[in-house]
């Protein structure tokens, strides 16, 4: 079992940068792809990017270009460096650790992107 814990969020202003973290304790991390989702109010939650056991990586179209997910597998840790902010980048980002016979998922963190 993997539990996951969020932090990072904050406000800051468009144009900003964030880097969010996701810590995870348990065993076989490196077993895992790991994933940053975010829900913004009235929305559902959606994909922002996905990495995979050997560090492939997948985003989506609103993340390309602005958004990098890494993972650190001796220190257990997957991070979402996000620059160039905007106001619908507004949400709770969570992170979700996904293999077989196990899908974990994060309280969140609150990115709130407003002058």
């Amino acid at each position: 079992q993997v539990q996951l814990e969020e932090s990072g969020g904050g406000l800051v202003q468009p144009g900003g940068s964030l880097r969010l973290s996701c810590a995870a304790s348990g065993s076989n991390f490196g077993a895992y792809r790991m994933g940053w989702y975010r829900q913004a109010p009235g929305k559902q939650r959606e994909l922002v990017a996905l990495i995979t056991s050997v560090g492939s990586t997948t985003y989506a179209d609103s993340a390309k270009g602005r958004f990098t997910i890494s993972r650190d597998n001796a220190n257990f840790t997957v991070y979402l460096q996000m620059n160039s902010l905007k106001p619908e980048d507004t949400a709770v980002y969570y992170c979700n650790a996904l293999r077989y016979g196990g899908n974990y998922w994060g309280k969140g963190t609150l990115v709130t992107v407003s002058s």
